[in-house]
């Protein structure tokens, strides 16, 4: 599917048909979100996809939410809280392709994570969950790209999670993204699609006007 086919046409779905999303499929997603961006290309996140009867495990710690077992599979979006996990193998390869010119930039590299790595709880969590909104962004349009329609899902109790799931208390579980294939007429593209903000509100062209939020509520 064309880009801008994919942005246009993904859809945030709740109902889902009554079919499993193969192993080989699943793969291929996974494939294209590991290609995705990230702070200092390291690569923070860990996913876990949750399947089968573990789906009502997730259910509970979702807030009883339906849709994450009426679909196929459910995806946790973790994100290690230590930046220093994949550093030094990252900047190897850097180092070993000409992306850095010599060991002492490497060395520099490796000294500004290790700066980052002790950073207060919410410098390194605020990181981790930029990287790792890129990969579920990423995950959503590869699926899609494969007619597997999802939602991004922000309801969920991380400690309750970290707990039924085993998670280790430094990760931080970012987002949930339910997969399926959808049911019918639940990801219908001639549907007239939920508002969206116009693009001249929202971009700003040299310099920021807040003026752009609109004009203020009748008193």
């Amino acid at each position: 599917m064309e880009f801008t086919d994919l942005t246009r046409t993904r859809r945030s779905v709740h109902q889902y048909a009554d079919t499993d999303i193969d192993d080989e499929t699943l793969v291929a997603v996974f494939e294209d979100v590991r290609r995705t961006p990230s702070s200092f290309n390291l690569q923070p996140w860990e996913f876990l996809v949750v399947r089968g009867d573990d789906l009502e495990r997730l259910r509970s710690v979702a807030y009883g939410q339906e849709h994450v077992t009426d679909a196929a599979a459910a995806v946790v979006v973790l994100g290690t809280l230590d930046p220093s996990d994949h550093a030094e193998r990252v900047t190897t390869d850097l180092l070993e392709k000409g992306y850095l010119p010599d060991e002492a930039a490497a060395e520099a590299r490796l000294d500004t994570v290790d700066g980052l790595a002790d950073a207060d709880d919410e410098t390194r969590r605020v990181w981790t969950v930029q990287s790792c909104s890129l990969a579920a962004m990423t995950l959503m349009y590869a699926a899609w790209d494969r007619g597997i329609a999802s939602c991004p899902m922000g309801g969920f109790d991380a400690d309750a999670l970290r707990s039924e799931f085993g998670v280790p208390d430094d990760y931080d579980p970012v987002l949930l993204v339910t997969l399926g294939y959808p049911a019918a007429d639940a990801a219908d593209i001639e549907r007239d699609r939920k508002f969206r903000r116009d693009t001249e509100e929202v971009v700003h062209l040299d310099e920021f006007d807040p003026a752009a939020r609109g004009p203020p509520a009748d008193d």
